[in-house]
């Protein structure tokens, strides 16, 4: 089994299950998904990089080939607008908790079923 299929498989099941998330009715659920999905994309941009064995991330006098630093930069901005957006996000969900007395995405209380309070 390579290291690509791995990644990639990795990659899937972050997706797969963040969309999961996000498509469920409560909140907390679709913050949830919403980081999942932020780290199947952040490892998508490592792996665009070229997924590369024993070579240094820093340059180096004796080192002739090292790693492309373009993709870890990017995946340092990603995960710096990541927290800010997650961050929103909670707030968002906190603020509309409060407001409606319901953690559902909807704002509306479900009588029945999972939802009842």
């Amino acid at each position: 089994m390579s290291l690509e299929f791995l990644v990639a498989s990795a990659i899937a099941m972050l997706v797969a299950g963040g969309i999961y998330l996000a498509l469920r009715g409560r909140t907390f659920q679709v913050v949830l998904g919403l980081t999942l999905m932020s780290y199947a994309v952040n490892l998508f941009l490592f792996a665009i990089g070229r997924l590369i064995v024993d070579r240094p991330p820093l340059y180096a006098k004796d080192v002739v080939e090292h790693a492309d630093p373009l993709p870890q930069a990017l995946v340092l901005t990603a995960i710096v607008i990541t927290f800010g957006m997650t961050a929103l996000t909670v707030i968002l969900s906190l603020r509309s908790f409060l407001e409606s007395g319901s953690d559902q995405v909807d704002g509306m209380i479900k009588t029945d079923g999972e939802g009842a309070s």
